[in-house]
């Protein structure tokens, strides 16, 4: 019962990943830095280089999360400790990435769940192609990161435990 429900954890995070890298992989291919400048007609280019930045490291998470699991999928046996190593790091690395960029181009709105609006704040006004593709990609991220939250929780009370253990009794 907990190989299918990791099995299908797996499918559902590469088929969002799958989705997700598709669509960053088509805007860094046609935006380069020139477009976005003369797209919003903004002087912010240390900024858009920033971003483009970030949408680069988040493409590179994302695309090895998603061949991970699909060598997790196709292997004989399946390694259950293996695939909730992946789905751990997927939620520490593509999830954390995205709504919270090692650059700080832009920052989650904790508030937007009860607005209904774009979590995703900018320090600067993004180039609206940037927006937009940020629009499409927060739903999938938001569904991905609901669906491997257990891993955040569950991962942090097994290292809790195993550090109590480590530390042995209180002297």
């Amino acid at each position: 019962m907990r190989k299918q429900m990791i099995r299908a954890q797996l499918n559902v995070a590469g088929s969002y990943l799958t989705l997700i890298v598709e669509q960053l992989d088509a805007y860094l291919d046609y935006h380069q830095l020139d477009s976005l400048m003369e797209e919003q007609g903004s002087k912010e280019k240390r900024y858009y280089r920033s971003l483009l930045k970030s949408l680069r490291r988040l493409e590179v998470f994302c695309d090895e999360a998603k061949d991970a699991i699909a060598v997790l999928l196709q292997s004989e046996g399946f390694k259950t400790a293996a695939a909730e190593r992946t789905l751990y790091g997927i939620y520490h690395q593509c999830i954390a990435e995205f709504f919270a960029p090692k650059s700080d181009t832009w920052y989650e709105d904790s508030r937007a769940a009860y607005t209904g609006e774009s979590a995703i704040l900018y320090h600067y006004e993004p180039p609206h192609s940037f927006k937009n593709l940020m629009l499409k990609l927060e739903s999938s991220f938001q569904k991905v990161r609901q669906e491997l939250e257990c891993y955040e929780t569950n991962n942090q009370s097994k290292a809790a435990l195993e550090g109590n253990k480590k530390e042995g009794p209180a002297s």
